[in-house]
């Protein structure tokens, strides 16, 4: 086997791992989303707050520091919001 593949053989390990890693926390914070949820209900509050999600955005980009372009991020997060939200959505 070459250098070169031994190489891209290593780096797709790393990123397996970085994707086991990221299923892990993407339930993790589906979790606290479903808790979020039964306490919005709870107490008769609105689910919708796009205050928070901009904050959740504006957050996520500060910290940024790349190689991901801001607006891809702010994408990804937006996916994530939206797959959360129809999972509040679903569990009802």
């Amino acid at each position: 086997m070459s250098e070169i593949k031994k190489q891209i053989d290593e780096l797709r390990k790393e990123i397996d791992n970085i994707d086991d890693k990221l299923v892990e926390v993407l339930n993790e914070r589906a979790k606290r989303v479903l808790k979020i949820r039964d306490l919005k209900q709870e107490g008769s509050l609105s689910f919708f707050d796009p205050k928070r999600e901009e904050e959740i955005f504006n957050r996520a980009i500060a910290n940024n520091k790349g190689p991901l372009f801001d607006e891809t991020l702010r994408e990804i997060l937006d996916t994530v919001i939206d797959c959360m939200r129809a999972l509040e959505q679903d569990e009802r």
